[in-house]
């Protein structure tokens, strides 16, 4: 094989690699914004928050959504973690930044459209906050 030949083939075979190894773009729904929300927890009762949802284009792919999440609810403090999304279901991982009292948890997510705006319905897990915990969450998007 002739050298200009095999820089052709060598180069051919570099950009199928790399073609085999791309991402494809997120076709899924962009979650991203402020949400109010109010919830029920069992063990602290009811309350209100804000949570953010931020999408991470870089680790998102086809129809699943990576997200950054934080969610503000005085006077329990700030929780932050991450969520994926696939299609109007989303899972989250959250923590309260004070882990004085194990304040951590997973929670799942459906969404819907309302008035042009997003809102989610959650219910969240707790397993070692104040001896094992759960909640709901009803939440609009701003």
């Amino acid at each position: 094989m002739e050298p200009a030949l095999k820089v052709l083939a060598f180069a051919f075979l570099l950009l199928a690699a790399a073609c085999a190894h791309a991402q494809s773009a997120y076709t899924g729904p962009d979650y991203s914004g402020t949400y109010q929300c109010t919830g029920k927890d069992k063990a602290d009762g009811d309350f209100t928050g804000k949570v953010t949802l931020t999408l991470n284009r870089k680790q998102s792919t086809g129809g699943y959504g990576a997200y950054d999440f934080t969610l503000e609810a005085p006077p329990f403090g700030k929780y932050v973690g991450e969520a994926a999304a696939q299609g109007r279901q989303m899972a989250m991982r959250f923590a309260n930044t004070d882990q004085k009292d194990k304040d951590y948890g997973t929670g799942i997510a459906t969404f819907s459209r309302a008035k042009g705006k997003w809102k989610f319905s959650s219910y969240y897990y707790e397993p070692e906050y104040k001896g094992g915990n759960y909640g709901t969450e009803e939440c609009v998007q701003q």
